[in-house]
């Protein structure tokens, strides 16, 4: 089988073409970050035009890459939710066009369970290993921070065992940067500054530590560190800009290993997963590596390409939806909401 993934939710304009080993035939990604750095963030006018502009070259690139033709496929799998929802029409009108032009099987896939699958995208020449389900899986970008039991690749098997009651790991993380005047996206330009900072020089509080829950809670961070600027300034060179960064970045990572690892110990399951752009980050693939072998359970990380938005693994998870027949009509809509059922309220108070 080979199914060609659309992925258009937020700034990323992507296709890919996966088979039914999970390897990659081709995955094409246009990026926005360019577009929306003047801003700050994402401005969801530009990037719904920018998809309109890129979705058609960069459908016919991934198929080109892949020796493929539409006719060739046994389907077409699109990101319909959760994302901006301007951006995420893009996507599922053209995927609805190609469907119904060549008569392939539409699937619609949900963003989230994207990046819970993504680790079983085959990107090596040789067959890598893969988790066993179940598995607890760590997701974590700049929209969704979260802890699930991934039973299969269902959604009825897939549970929410804890996520942020605010701010996501990685919405921190470019706020902080922003904070420091580090452009955005500042997560990548964090990370790059904490490999050479001392972690100690600057005692953050780590977030929710105190508490057994499961949840989390990013605001607090963000909060400290501009609480440290309003008092001491920006950092006045790039030691102490490091040093601010690695702390920073180590009260995050630690936040989000030990309950990554408590979810696991909950769960009495073997094998854990990390996925989202956060689970680019150097130390938290590290620090999950590290504690993983402590423990003597395995850990499994997503090739960099994979952590980031991208279609190849909106097309793996359509490919297995179609495996299990399940389709959508041409009626498929796109919205701003998970189909994954929720567990955490947002905000403070007694749960």
């Amino acid at each position: 089988m080979r199914v060609l993934g659309i992925e258009s939710s937020c700034d990323e304009t992507a296709a890919a073409v996966v088979d039914d080993s999970g390897r990659v035939l081709s995955d094409v990604v246009h990026s926005q970050v360019k577009l929306h750095a003047r801003y700050g963030g994402i401005i969801p006018e530009l990037a719904s035009r920018d998809h309109l502009r890129n979705i058609e070259p960069v459908i016919t690139e991934a198929l080109a890459r892949a020796s493929t033709t539409v006719a060739q496929l046994d389907g077409i799998a699109v990101t319909h939710r959760p994302g901006l929802v301007g951006a995420l029409l893009v996507g599922v009108q053209a995927a609805k066009g190609l469907a119904w032009g060549a008569g392939k099987p539409l699937v619609g896939v949900d963003h989230l369970v994207g990046h819970l699958l993504a680790v079983f995208l085959q990107r090596e020449k040789t067959l890598i290993e893969t988790p066993r389900f179940p598995f607890v899986c760590l997701l974590a970008s700049g929209g969704h921070t979260a802890l699930y039991r991934v039973g299969s690749p269902k959604l009825d098997d897939i549970t929410e065992l804890g996520a942020t009651r605010d701010d996501a790991a990685g919405e921190a993380f470019d706020k902080v940067g922003k904070l420091l005047d580090l452009g955005y996206p500042g997560g990548p330009k964090i990370d790059r500054l904490a490999k050479t900072g001392n972690a100690d020089r600057h005692a953050f509080t780590v977030p929710m530590a105190a508490k057994r829950s499961l949840e989390f809670s990013f605001s607090g961070i963000k909060t400290q560190v501009a609480s440290h600027i309003d008092r001491h300034g920006k950092p006045g060179s790039e030691g102490e800009l490091a040093d601010l960064c690695a702390s920073f970045q180590r009260a995050v990572v630690t936040s989000l290993t030990r309950k990554l690892f408590a979810a696991a110990a909950e769960e009495n399951v073997n094998d854990v997963v990390i996925g989202g752009g956060v689970a680019a980050n150097r130390e938290l693939r590290e620090t999950v590596l590290l504690e993983a072998r402590k423990r003597g359970l395995r850990a499994f990380l997503p090739d960099l390409a994979s952590c980031t938005d991208n279609a190849a693994m909106i097309a793996y998870a359509g490919l297995r939806a179609i495996e299990r027949g399940e389709t959508h009509s041409w009626d498929l809509a796109a919205t701003s909401r998970t189909a994954l059922a929720r567990s955490t309220r947002k905000g403070r108070g007694a749960r």
